[in-house]
């Protein structure tokens, strides 16, 4: 009897939105080859019924939605739970943000694991209502799951404040190796290779932009500082601040979400500049690693273990600045921090490893073995 899986959690495939849509896409197509049959469930902006279509093999059951934003989410997910309460074999859900409806599985006897993501109650951007319900759903998530994924042993740790230890299994988020890019995508920005460093994340502030930004253009560097992300000044004032306090070295571009052109920054860049304070393994540091970026990275627990020991770590704005002073001008030492990003990567963070480790725990909770 063939395997089955179904996945709960995300906006749907072919991924468009982020870390965990990639991650499904990638996870079905693996699954697939190994005679599984795989079902993801898709978020649709329009129309009034549920409907089905097929994608490499991947059964794709498409929910409408007219709501937007946070609360079209949380409907989206409601809808497919209630969809996958009528379904056979095993189930994934990505995120613990709903998880309360997982208790209509967990009560049916449906077996769920369900990967439990970063610690997002903790994360500045939320308010009181929104942290409370995150702190909530953590907790059910923790009991509604069958078995849960860390993807850092850090988060491994905290869950197991939770729930035993034995209920928890640690596998990282993957990348691919980018072993060569296009350098022509860099001229319509009017950088080089090697003569750039970039930041690729959400401008918040527990991504650290301000601090990044600001000890780069403490003084002039004869360098380019590439920031993508999608800034609005006019309307949020974290981002005016973040752009008030850049030197004329510094470059924002805007979101990009093509990913040659990504992969291209990433690959000619001197150093990836990460400033993520809070979360698990952070999809785009992995990309950074998979591209043999040299990387200076805040320095907290979860980037620490991602990054290795041979990474660059600044706790604050004025260490930011001296690693910059450092670094910026030292072949040798970014010569041998890209090369340590490359064997911390292989050793860790590819996708037939990731994918592999998923495939041996997902077989071993399928009812269908």
């Amino acid at each position: 009897m063939n395997r089955v899986l179904s996945i709960l959690g995300i906006r749907g495939i072919p991924a468009k939105h982020g870390g965990f849509e990639t991650f499904a896409e990638r996870l079905s197509l693996h699954l697939i080859e190994q005679d599984w049959q795989v079902t993801v469930y898709c978020q649709e902006d329009s129309g009034t019924k549920i409907f089905e279509t097929e994608w490499c093999g991947v059964r794709l059951v498409h929910i409408p939605v007219s709501q937007a934003g946070a609360v079209g989410t949380i409907i989206f997910d409601w809808k497919a739970t209630c969809h996958a309460l009528s379904q056979q074999g095993l189930f994934l859900t990505l995120g613990y943000n709903t998880a309360i409806f997982n208790v209509m599985q967990r009560i049916k006897g449906q077996i769920n694991v369900i990967n439990m993501d970063g610690i997002e109650w903790r994360r500045d951007k939320w308010g009181f209502i929104a942290k409370t319900w995150f702190w909530l759903n953590e907790r059910i998530g923790c009991w509604a799951g069958n078995h849960l994924v860390a993807d850092h042993p850090k988060i491994k740790q905290h869950l197991a404040t939770r729930v035993s230890e034995d209920k928890i299994t640690m596998i990282p988020y993957g990348g691919d190796e980018v072993l060569s890019a296009d350098a022509g995508l860099l001229e319509k920005y009017g950088i080089e290779s090697g003569c750039f460093s970039v930041i690729i994340a959400r401008p918040e502030p527990e991504n650290s932009f301000l601090e990044m930004v600001r000890a780069f253009s403490r003084c002039r560097r004869d360098h380019t500082l590439v920031v993508l992300g999608n800034f609005d000044p006019e309307n949020n004032r974290y981002h005016c601040q973040v752009m008030e306090a850049a030197s004329e070295e510094v470059l924002f571009i805007g979101a990009i979400y093509e990913a040659p052109v990504v992969q291209a920054l990433r690959y000619f860049s001197r150093f990836y500049l990460h400033g993520h304070r809070v979360g698990g393994t952070n999809p785009s540091l992995v990309e950074a690693l998979g591209a043999g970026c040299a990387v200076i990275a805040h320095d907290n627990q979860f980037n620490k273990w991602v990054a290795g020991p041979d990474a660059a770590f600044f706790k604050d704005e004025p260490a930011c600045a001296v690693l910059l002073d450092q670094l910026l001008a030292n072949e040798t030492a970014v010569a041998r921090m890209k090369s340590a990003s490359c064997e911390r990567f292989r050793a860790r963070f590819t996708w037939p490893q990731v994918l592999h480790e998923y495939e041996e725990l997902l077989t071993r909770w399928s009812p269908s073995k």
